[in-house]
């Protein structure tokens, strides 16, 4: 294959965990870049990466992963992001598109655009998609198949950056929607935010005596628990007043299911579990 038919020469995938190995892999697969370079401060990482072929050459040396690469991909937790802006802006060479894989986006934006010396090729994106487990190592070429991925340009976003990085996301197999980096964290706050946040205040709470007899639905209901404490502190942090509401409308409906039970109102208590059980089965059929 010719070295124009690439829609990248070289990206840069900075951060090799699960996510940026499933990029590299998808990268690849794809054929979207013609080398594709891991920047990680874990020298085992890097190894890993190589292993599974999700990266064609890996550095810990910032300045070299990042020099004459035409994308740059930030695959770290949402703090680390915030502050790579200004860490890898005196390295990006002119016209070099920078996108990231960041759950919340509006704080993500702000940095960009404050700390980049060109923020309009920036484009923010983030991948409805993941898993509880952790490491490069299981990585996936196809996690992003079939997957939602929402982008967040803003009106000062450079065209063919915005047009580039969607055409990215679409060959690799997801579905591009446009949101505003503010109506990116209040949606997330409760569809993503949220249950996580709900699957730790649960392992919490349940007795370990208890935990023998929890079946699959226990199971299924508390999977995501599993995910990293870090990053999920750090994305609640990054969006605290939107999963501060989140969680003070939860809290209102488990209050009324309480009261309900207390008071062995059986028709209240049927009544909200009926209008839960419509939505949900509404929202399968669209899914």
């Amino acid at each position: 294959m010719l070295l124009n038919h690439y829609l990248f020469r070289k990206a840069t995938i900075v951060g090799i965990g699960f996510m940026g190995g499933s990029m590299g892999l998808a990268l690849k697969k794809h054929r979207l870049a013609r080398e594709v370079i891991g920047l990680s401060h874990r020298q085992s990482s890097l190894v890993n990466a190589l292993k599974i072929k999700a990266i064609d050459v890996g550095h810990t040396d910032l300045k070299k992963a990042l020099y004459d690469a035409d994308l740059v991909i930030l695959a770290a937790p949402v703090e680390s992001i915030i502050k790579l802006f200004s860490t890898i802006n005196p390295y990006l060479k002119r016209g070099c598109i920078v996108t990231d894989l960041g759950s919340t986006k509006a704080k993500v934006v702000e940095s960009a655009e404050k700390s980049l010396s060109a923020p309009s090729f920036y484009v923010g994106s983030h991948p409805l998609t993941g898993s509880e487990k952790q490491g490069v190592e299981n990585a996936q070429e196809d996690l992003f198949t079939n997957a939602q991925c929402i982008m967040t340009p803003t009106p000062q976003t450079n065209q063919v950056a915005k047009e580039k990085v969607k055409l990215l996301w679409t060959k690799i197999g997801s579905q591009v929607k446009f949101l505003s980096p503010e109506e990116h964290d209040q949606n997330l706050s409760y569809v993503s935010h949220l249950p996580h946040i709900l699957a730790y205040g649960l392992m919490e709470t349940v007795p370990s005596s208890s935990l023998e007899f929890g079946a699959q639905g226990f199971k299924d209901t508390t999977r995501i628990a599993s995910s990293s404490p870090q990053m999920w502190n750090d994305i609640c942090m990054a969006n605290a007043k939107n999963v501060v509401k989140a969680l003070d409308d939860l809290i209102k409906h488990l209050s009324i299911y309480r009261k309900a039970i207390v008071l062995q109102d059986q028709k209240e208590l049927l009544q909200h579990f009926t209008s839960a059980k419509e939505k949900r089965d509404a929202f399968s059929k669209e899914s």
